[in-house]
């Protein structure tokens, strides 16, 4: 029977660096059943209370007009980077700025624990600071669907943002062992060398983000472009690798990939 795919979120931050682009990303712990060990963005699941707070408009601006759907991915995408890195896309009610590195640290502090612990929701935490998020500060850059022969699934929605300079990022601890600041380039070139795994579709995401300079480039091309759902499908090869096949229209620069990148579950 084909496992569901759950819905999840995740946002590349960028930061313009001496090197070029670069990317936040974190490795996963060991344990944790899909992409354990890896290197990957930061996100996760899409959960019912983001959906309750995507519908509330009086605590969740949505000045783009999105749907609910569509919102609770960045409302689950803002919380998931709070969560595993510590940023936190979200303003001062009434404010056009970002929350500052004091007020962050307090929350961090106070509620990131309870959090994690899901001993508090995404919305008190908020609102015990007068915040709302800021969902435009989101860009959508890709959808991927784990393969239909993968244990475990996800329907994943993956966004950019520019990195706020006064929150700094670190990893959890827990779900994330380790964390860094990477070019797409060095994470494929660390990757091809063995010092880290990566899963497909962070591979081809890496490349496709590659492609730009910096911050701007980047969004820009990303605003500009049409996204294009993505559900590989894959060929075990008598080699050991496996030839997946992705839709040419959704950007990737082919349609055929041989690959030894290890399986996101399974």
């Amino acid at each position: 029977m084909e496992a569901l795919a759950r819905p999840a979120a995740t946002i590349m931050l960028l930061r313009d660096g001496p090197e070029g682009i670069e990317v936040f990303m974190v490795v996963r712990h060991q344990a944790i059943a899909f992409a354990g060990g890896a290197l990957v963005f930061p996100g996760g699941r899409v959960e019912e209370a983001d959906h309750e707070f995507a519908a509330s408009s009086a605590d969740c601006p949505n000045p783009e007009g999105l749907d609910t759907g569509a919102l609770a991915f960045r409302i689950a995408a803002i919380r998931e980077t709070f969560e595993e890195c510590g940023v936190l896309f979200a303003r001062p009610r009434g404010s056009e700025e970002l929350i500052d590195a004091a007020t962050l640290k307090r929350l961090e502090d106070q509620h990131r624990a309870a959090l994690n612990a899901g001993s508090i929701g995404f919305d008190a935490v908020l609102e015990s600071e007068g915040l709302v998020p800021a969902p435009d500060m989101l860009v959508h850059f890709a959808h991927w669907i784990t393969p239909a022969s993968q244990p475990k699934r996800y329907d994943t929605q993956f966004f950019l943002a520019d990195a706020p300079a006064a929150h700094l990022a670190v990893h959890d601890g827990w779900e994330a062992v380790e964390s860094l600041w990477i070019t797409p380039a060095r994470a494929l070139a660390d990757t091809d060398a063995g010092i880290y795994k990566l899963v497909f579709a962070t591979a081809k995401n890496l490349e496709k983000l590659g492609r730009s300079r910096t911050v701007r480039e980047a969004i820009e091309a990303a605003r500009a472009s049409t996204v294009v759902t993505v559900q590989p499908k894959g060929t075990k090869l008598e080699s050991g690798k496996r030839l997946m096949r992705i839709p040419e229209e959704a950007g990737y620069g082919g349609t055929e990939f041989i690959v030894d990148y290890m399986p996101a579950s399974g």
